[in-house]
């Protein structure tokens, strides 16, 4: 059973966001991802209580992410793309993206120890990754 309700375009549109924000950091990073963008829709707090779907969750402004901007992100997913979401949408977690809200790409740099006032979970590759305090209550 999946853990958010999705159309076959949601679906689309989240292994399209996955792929275009992660697919240089191979399928776990693009997992990753995916988790960010189903925690966004599971969580009831901070910018994202107002997000109750996919769709809303990749195409939120302000607060979204960048990739939707860019042409690379509207191109059709592939096969393996698509098999990647679902995994993320029935509810596979990875480390330290399990409960993160937040990531971005840090290249070589270190990563901050706080972003947008929560704390790091750690790092994949090039991705830091940013969990939400508990007092914020979002799950």
């Amino acid at each position: 059973m999946s853990v958010v309700k999705y159309t076959k375009k949601e679906l689309e549109l989240l292994a399209r966001l996955m792929r275009a924000e992660a697919e240089s950091e191979g399928e776990l990073g693009m997992l990753m991802v995916g988790n960010v963008g189903i925690n966004r829709v599971l969580a009831n707090c901070l910018d994202f209580r107002n997000i109750t779907s996919i769709e809303q969750m990749v195409f939120q402004r302000p607060g979204g992410f960048e990739a939707t901007l860019y042409s690379y992100f509207y191109q059709a997913p592939r096969e393996i793309d698509k098999k990647l979401a679902r995994r993320v949408i029935y509810g596979e977690r990875f480390h330290p993206a399990t409960k993160a809200l937040w990531f971005y790409n840090a290249g070589n740099d270190d990563c901050r120890a706080k972003w947008w006032n929560q704390w790091n979970s750690g790092r994949y590759k090039s991705h830091c990754f940013y969990t939400p305090v508990e007092s914020e209550n979002c799950y």
